[in-house]
């Protein structure tokens, strides 16, 4: 049975022409190193803030 494409489409595509081409999303794999860098040092610190505080807390 053919689709005669009589209802209208939600594609950005007219009829027998290909997609167009997908746009890749966030990807902390895309970034610089520095970038990376800039993104882990702050919570690496964060982190270490964190069990530092615990650590000299003792026992409550």
């Amino acid at each position: 049975m053919a689709h005669a494409h009589a209802h209208p489409h939600a594609h950005s595509h007219g009829p027998h022409q290909r997609h167009p081409a997908a746009e890749p999303g966030f990807s902390l794999l895309r970034l610089s190193v520095w970038q990376r860098l800039a993104i882990a040092a702050p919570l690496a610190a964060l982190l270490w803030a964190g069990a530092l505080l615990v650590m000299s807390q003792g026992g409550m």
